[in-house]
């Protein structure tokens, strides 16, 4: 049953990490190189598409993991599965505290209502979420190091 458990919790967390890095790597510098107009288009979109799933997503990895961690407490790799389920939690903070209010207000701009400072709260959302992949992908790399 562990060793279950431990499959799925390395898919649901590898396929966020997955689309995490997809966003900052590859569909933001798309949707930067589009015309203004349509880049907002194109983020507001993405925004209320991921917006839906991504909040269920974090927080599923992190229960599956810390399942994960109590489940197996007494095997070895468990260090890193906790430490792998605390970069999780600084990952859910950090998505609530300063990158979902802006995701929130991007998500209702259009090209006819978008703020006079749309490219520099883009900017500061793009910075916070290099940080925040840059987290995940340590979560999950510890993961599976516990893991294998």
């Amino acid at each position: 049953m562990l060793d279950a458990l431990e499959v799925v919790t390395t898919v649901v967390v590898g396929l966020m990490v997955g689309v995490e890095f997809s966003v900052a790597f590859v569909i933001n510098p798309i949707l930067n190189a589009l015309p203004d107009d349509s880049r907002v288009q194109g983020q507001a979109h993405g925004g209320r598409m991921l917006g839906a799933v991504m909040p269920v997503w974090y927080i599923g990895s992190l229960v599956l993991v810390g399942v994960r961690a109590a489940a197996g407490w007494d095997r070895q790799g468990t260090g890193l599965v906790v430490t792998a389920a605390a970069l999780l939690l600084v990952s859910v903070i950090m998505s609530v505290l300063l990158l979902v209010p802006i995701a929130n207000r991007g998500k209702t701009w259009t090209p006819e209502n978008r703020p006079e400072d749309w490219k520099e709260q883009t900017g500061r959302w793009d910075r916070l979420h290099y940080v925040r992949v840059a987290v995940i992908v340590t979560a999950f790399t510890l993961l599976v190091a516990a893991l294998v």
